[in-house]
């Protein structure tokens, strides 16, 4: 895919020159289009990323462009563990995601994936009180300025990596009392239609199976098939994307067929534990699509 885009700057700039535009703007499109690297796979989410052998990095190797992180607030730190008894206090949000995000996103001169704009989700799942939890989160993302997608007084700036906070539901009261932070709230689809706004829940995530009772044997329900395009629909109207979790994870025909479907109802965020098996499902569907 990269080498298409490539081939396609490369190829308009040559037909500019052919008819004697010369532009910097020309010349900089060309110059970022030699130097971009592989595309982010945008609806590629790494459910309990902090499981991999090497937390974040196993996943942007796949180029996955959602990871998620269940967080702890334990002596004032944020610890990453699904289960408490997981609790190690060597690994830290900050060790195992924000520094490293904030190297990798100055290396690449402003974004994670070199040449490519579009911000790398960080869904951070709150274990402990929300509100104190929070709390704690906005002060360590704070440290590091400019590289997060923030909310100031009704504006949403975009940064390398927008963090969104799921868990605990106490956490959205302070969140919402701020005219200025770093994150934004993982809403539900009770939320969906609500007074909300975007810049405060730009993610609908929930339970497949509380929702949906097709798991990927046999066609889907005609019915179920129109409620999934019509939340999906009613999110996109409102700038939110939508995200399932609890959908079937186990290599075969029943998880292709479900990832079919929500890719044809264009659900925003595929969830897996399989990084290596939603890149190639997700390779193959683009290649078949002629891209």
């Amino acid at each position: 895919m990269a080498s298409t885009t490539r081939r396609r700057a490369l190829g308009t700039l040559a037909a500019a020159l052919a008819v004697g535009v010369t532009t910097p703007q020309l010349a900089q499109a060309a110059e970022s289009a030699s130097k971009r690297g592989p595309a982010p796979l945008r609806r590629a989410h790494a459910h309990n990323d902090y499981e991999h052998p090497r937390p974040l990095f196993d996943a942007l190797d796949q180029r996955f462009n959602s990871v998620e992180a269940d967080i702890y607030l334990v002596n004032g730190d944020l610890l990453v563990a699904h289960d408490p008894i997981d609790l190690d206090p060597s690994r830290t949000l900050d060790s195992l995601y924000l520094a490293p995000l904030a190297a990798r996103v100055k290396a690449n001169h402003g974004s994670v994936y070199r040449g490519w704009r579009t911000p790398l989700q960080l869904l951070v799942d709150i274990k402990t009180d929300g509100a104190a939890t929070y709390q704690e989160l906005d002060r360590q993302l704070r440290r590091y300025g400019r590289l997060f997608t923030t909310y100031d007084r009704g504006r949403v700036r975009d940064g390398a990596v927008t963090v969104v906070v799921s868990g605990d539901r106490a956490a959205r009261p302070p969140m919402e009392a701020q005219a200025r932070r770093s994150a934004f709230y993982d809403g539900r689809l009770t939320d969906l239609g609500s007074t909300a706004p975007a810049s405060l829940i730009p993610l609908i995530s929930d339970n497949w199976a509380n929702n949906f009772t097709w798991l990927g044997s046999g066609p889907i329900p005609a019915a179920e098939r129109d409620k999934l395009r019509g939340i999906v629909g009613a999110a996109h109207a409102r700038g939110q994307r939508v995200r399932f979790w609890a959908t079937p994870d186990v290599a075969g025909p029943e998880r292709d067929a479900v990832w079919t479907e929500l890719i044809a109802a264009d659900v925003d965020h595929l969830n897996t534990d399989d990084l290596a098996g939603l890149r190639a499902f997700l390779e193959a569907h683009d290649k078949g699509r002629g891209r």
